[in-house]
This record gives C-alpha cells, sequence and structure tokens, in this order.
C-alpha cells in the first residue's frame, strides 16, 4: 500500500506528482528545487541559496512523512554546473551531520525551471518502538 504525502510547507509539486510517496516504512521523495513554498516562485540566488531552500523543502515534505534528514538513507542530487560540486557539498554537510546517507550527483544539461541543484531523497520513518 502507498500513500501521497503533501504539505503546504514545501512547493506544490509543477506536475503530475506528490511531494513524496510512503511505501511501508520508506519515503521516497520527488526532487525537490529552489521554490518557496510562500509564492512558489523560484529564488534566483547564488548555488548555495538555493541548496539551503532544497534542503528545507526535503526537510518540511519528510516532516510531514513523519521522520527527518537523520533517517534518510539516500540521495540523489542533480547539478547544473559540475563546478558547483564544492559549494553544494558545503552545504549539503550542514544538513546531514551525523552518519550521512549514501549519494549520487550527476551533472545535467538543465533543471526544471533553470534551476541549479535539485535534490531527491529516500528515508525510513523510524518505528514507534523503542
Amino acid at each position: 500500500m502507498k500513500r501521497a504525502v503533501q504539505t503546504k510547507r514545501a512547493p506544490a509539486p509543477v506536475g503530475p506528482y506528490n511531494q513524496a510517496i510512503i511505501a511501508g516504512n520508506w519515503v521516497f521523495t520527488a526532487g525537490q528545487i529552489a521554490i518557496d513554498p510562500a509564492d512558489n516562485e523560484v529564488i534566483r540566488g547564488t548555488v548555495e541559496e538555493q541548496t539551503h531552500l532544497v534542503m528545507k523543502n526535503l526537510s518540511a515534505v519528510l516532516a510531514e512523512a513523519g521522520c527527518s534528514l537523520d533517517d534518510v538513507v539516500k540521495t540523489t542530487i542533480f547539478i547544473k554546473d559540475m563546478e558547483d560540486f564544492g559549494r553544494i557539498n558545503a552545504v549539503y554537510a550542514e544538513y546531514f551531520t551525523g552518519v550521512a546517507p549514501a549519494r549520487s550527483t550527476v551533472e545535467v544539461a538543465r533543471l526544471p525551471k533553470d534551476v541549479l541543484v535539485e535534490i531527491d531523497c529516500i528515508a525510513m520513518i523510524p518505528s514507534s518502538e523503542s
């Protein structure tokens, strides 16, 4: 059984998909980009500013699903320019301070709405058992 995750604290999808899907104890997020959920507009800041907003959007989706960045086991980062890797990585490291998830990073020709970075993740919902 699967169910959709939707929160107003993250941007509305820009196509026919959900912010995330819960399947069993797993959460699979859609890729998040630098869209401000307040107005659903892309921020045109630096790659660092965009990455911070992407991570905040991912955090909001995960919270709605009942987990957090601490529960993420895998991420995929799509970047417009591999030259930005170090700058994105520095911001990313601010959000994953414990055991870092497995990760893939891919340079792509173009991202939705011409943003500089997109990140998706897979997380495990923590057990309610202590």
